[in-house]
C-alpha cells in the first residue's frame, strides 16, 4: 500500500512540480525512467534518497529527523510541535524533494528513508510496543532518574552487567517499560520516553538559522588585483612545469603517479611548496596536457602545444572548469596517513569533492567583499551541508578548496573575485585577457650573467630563453640566470653558440656583456667533443680495407652498418644475426666476448631465472 501510495503521489504532481523535483534531484532522470512506476521505485531507493538527504542543511535535516520520529501518517501540526514554528517553511521543501509526501490519510515518508536516516534518528530509540504512562516518571526512584538523564539526549542504549539482576534503578524502569531489554547486557530507551524527557522536542539545540560568518572586509579592487596576479601566476606555473617535464621527464611509479623525488624536483623548479606543485601537476593532468606514456614517463602531450597558442582566458577557463568538476583531491598528497597516494596516481578520487567545491564557492559568493574567518566559515559549511557520509574529510575538503581557489584566482586575498563570480555564473567574457599584463618581446641582460623579463614573455621568446637560462626568482619581473649548465642545455637542444648569441642580441634591450659572450663561446667550443650513443653490436677488423668492402657490399645493406673508426663498425642488429648475414655474404666473422676473448665453443643457452616449483 505504501509503494502504491507514493506512486499515486507522483502521478498526481503537475508538470511544474515534476520539473522542480527533477531540478532538485537530477539523478531521477539519469537515465530517463520509462514510466511513473519506475520513477517511484528510483525516487524511493536508498541511494537516491541518500543523495537527496545530503542536499539538506542542518535545520532541514533536523525537521526530517523529527518526521522520522513520528508514526505514519503524521500531520504538519505534529511535526511543528516536535521542532519549531519555522518548520512550516521547511516542510514544503521536503515535499518538493519527495522526502515527505501527502497521502489520503496524512503525510508519509518514502519506504527506504528510515533506513537511510538510521535506526536511531536524533539519538532516539525505537517506538515502544507497550502502553506507557508518562506520569509515573515523576515517581521514579533517584537511581532511575540518573539513568534516564544519561540516556535522554542519546545514544539511547545502555549496558548492564546482567539483565536478570540489573540493580534497583534499571529494574524499576524495566518493570514500567521505560526501558526495554535488547539482549542479556543491553537496554534501550523507547522513543516516546525520550521525546517526553526532552520536553516534547526532538533536538536539544534546534538550528533554524545559519551561523554568522565573520572576517575582514576587503575592497573589490584589492580582491581583483590579487586575483588577476594569481591567474597570471597559475598559468605560468602550468607552462613552466610542462616545459620542465619536457626536458627532464619524470618516471611514473609502478603503482602509478609521480614519485616523491620528482615531486620535490618539480616544486623546487617552480619555487613553490610540494602541496602547490601537486595541485599544478593535477591541473595539467586533468586538462590532458600531460600523460604517462607506454615507457612510464610523464610527458607533455600535443595538446600542450595547442594550449600555448590560446588566449589567457581560454587557457584559464579550461583548467578552472575541470578543477571545479573533478572528484580528484590533490590535498590528499603528502599527508602522513596517505603515503601511498601520489600526484597523477589512481587513489585521489573522493565522491563528495566536486559538490563540496561548488558549495564552498557558492557560500563565498554570498559573502562578497569579505575574507572569512576559517573557523566561522567551517561552522557555516557544516550547517549548510552537515556531513553524514565521508565525514572525516569534510573540513579538509573545504580548507583545500579555499586554498586552491586562491591559487587559481577564483578568489583574491581570500574573498571571491569578479572573475570567480563570472566563472561560476558561466559568463561569456570574464575580462581576464584584457586585464592581464600584455606579453613583452624583450629582456634586459645584466652584467652578472642574469637577464630580467619585465613581464610575461611572448611564447617563442619564453621557450628559447627557458632552453638557455634558469629562472632564479619570480614576481612582477622574472630573473633568469645563465650558467655553463644552462648554455649546455641549449646546445643539447640543437642550438649553436652563434644561434644563442644572435637570439640574445635581438631580444635584449641592453648590450650583451663580455663575460656572458665568453661563457657561451667557451661552452660551445667544448660541447660535443665527446659523443655518447647506442649500438647493439660492433664489427672490428685490423684490416680497414675489409670493413670498407663490407660497407660497399649490397648483400649486407640490410644491417645498416655505420663506421665510427677506421677499424670499427656498429650496428643495431643482434650479434648472431650479423654473423649469419656476413657468412651468407661470403665473409668469415667470429664472435668475441665483451672483454675481447674469442668465443670458440658452441654457446649453451640457459635460463637466468630460478626454477619455480609446480603448484
Amino acid at each position: 500500500m505504501e509503494t502504491r501510495s507514493f506512486t499515486d503521489f507522483l502521478r498526481g504532481l503537475d508538470d511544474s512540480c515534476l520539473l522542480t523535483l527533477f531540478e532538485l534531484r537530477p539523478d531521477l532522470v539519469s537515465p530517463v525512467p520509462p514510466d511513473l512506476s519506475s520513477l517511484a521505485v528510483r525516487a524511493s531507493s536508498a541511494p537516491s534518497l541518500a543523495r537527496a538527504v545530503d542536499s539538506l542543511n542542518e535545520w532541514q535535516f533536523q525537521v526530517l529527523e523529527a518526521c522520522s520520529a513520528l508514526n505514519e501518517p503524521m500531520s504538519e501540526k505534529e511535526i511543528i510541535s516536535l521542532t519549531d514554528a519555522s518548520a512550516k517553511f521547511v516542510i514544503p521543501h521536503l515535499r518538493n524533494l519527495a522526502l515527505l509526501y501527502k497521502s489520503d490519510d496524512g503525510l508519509r515518508l518514502p519506504n527506504s528513508l528510515r533506513e537511510v536516516l538510521g535506526n536511531e534518528p536524533a539519538g532516539l530509540g525505537p517506538a515502544s510496543m507497550a502502553k506507557l504512562t508518562m506520569k509515573k516518571l515523576s515517581e521514579a526512584p533517584e537511581a532511575s532518574k540518573k539513568i534516564l538523564e544519561k540516556l535522554t539526549w542519546g545514544p539511547p542504549r545502555g549496558s548492564v552487567g546482567d539483565i536478570r539482576n540489573p540493580g534497583p534503578g534499571i529494574a524499576w524502569l524495566l518493570k514500567e517499560n521505560f526501558l526495554v531489554p535488547l539482549d542479556q547486557r543491553t537496554v534501550i530507551l523507547p522513543r516516546e520516553v525520550g521525546i517526553f524527557l526532552r520536553g516534547g522536542k526532538v533536538h536539544k539545540n534546534p538550528e533554524p538559522n545559519p551561523p554568522v560568518v565573520d572576517g575582514e572586509s576587503v575592497t573589490q579592487q584589492q580582491i581583483d588585483r590579487a586575483a588577476i596576479a594569481n591567474i597570471s601566476t597559475v598559468l605560468r606555473w602550468c607552462e613552466e612545469v610542462l616545459n620542465f617535464w619536457s626536458e627532464e621527464p619524470p618516471s611514473a611509479l609502478r603503482a602509478g603517479g609521480l614519485g616523491v623525488r620528482d615531486l620535490k624536483a618539480t616544486a623546487d623548479h617552480l619555487g613553490v611548496d610540494e602541496n602547490c606543485a601537486s595541485f599544478i601537476a593535477e591541473l595539467v593532468y586533468l586538462a590532458g596536457l600531460v600523460v604517462i606514456d607506454a615507457d612510464d614517463r610523464v610527458l607533455p602531450t600535443h595538446s600542450f602545444d595547442l594550449w600555448l597558442t590560446q588566449n589567457p582566458e581560454v587557457k584559464w577557463r579550461s583548467i578552472a572548469s575541470l578543477w571545479l568538476i573533478t572528484s580528484r583531491v590533490s590535498g590528499l598528497i603528502g599527508r602522513g596517513d596517505s603515503k601511498h597516494i601520489a600526484a597523477l596516481g589512481p587513489e585521489l578520487d573522493r565522491v563528495n569533492a566536486a559538490s563540496t567545491k561548488r558549495l564552498t564557492l557558492e557560500l563565498l559568493g554570498q559573502h562578497k567583499l569579505l575574507r572569512p574567518n576559517i573557523d566561522s566559515f567551517l561552522k557555516l559549511m557544516k550547517w549548510r551541508a552537515p556531513s553524514r557520509r565521508n565525514a572525516g574529510l569534510q573540513s579538509e575538503l573545504v580548507t583545500w578548496t579555499l586554498r586552491e581557489a586562491e591559487w587559481l584566482g577564483i578568489t583574491g586575498q581570500g574573498a571571491i573575485s569578479t572573475y570567480g563570480l563570472g566563472f561560476l555564473r558561466n559568463e561569456e567574457d570574464l575580462g581576464i585577457s584584457s586585464n592581464l599584463p600584455k606579453p613583452v618581446d624583450h629582456i634586459l641582460i645584466q652584467s652578472d650573467n642574469t637577464a630580467i623579463a619585465p613581464g610575461p614573455l611572448e611564447i617563442d621568446i619564453a621557450r628559447n630563453l627557458d632552453a638557455i637560462a634558469d629562472i632564479e626568482s619570480r614576481g612582477g619581473a622574472t630573473v633568469y640566470r645563465f650558467s655553463e649548465t644552462s648554455i649546455r642545455r641549449g646546445l643539447d637542444h640543437g642550438k649553436t653558440g652563434e644561434d644563442i648569441k644572435d637570439f640574445l642580441r635581438k631580444t635584449s634591450k641592453t648590450p650583451m656583456p663580455q663575460p656572458l659572450e665568453y661563457l657561451i663561446s667557451d661552452v660551445s667550443k667544448r660541447h660535443g667533443r665527446l659523443r655518447v650513443g647506442n649500438a647493439n653490436a660492433y664489427i672490428r677488423c685490423e684490416d680497414a680495407t675489409i670493413l670498407t668492402q663490407i660497407l660497399a657490399d649490397k648483400k649486407v645493406e640490410a644491417l645498416q652498418l655505420r663506421r665510427i673508426a677506421p677499424e670499427v663498425l656498429v650496428c643495431e642488429h643482434e650479434p648472431q644475426e650479423i654473423i649469419s648475414t656476413l657468412r651468407a655474404a661470403g665473409y668469415m666473422p667470429a664472435a668475441e666476448s665483451v672483454s675481447g676473448v674469442l668465443l670458440t665453443g658452441p654457446k649453451l643457452n640457459r635460463a637466468k631465472s630460478k626454477p619455480r616449483p609446480p603448484r
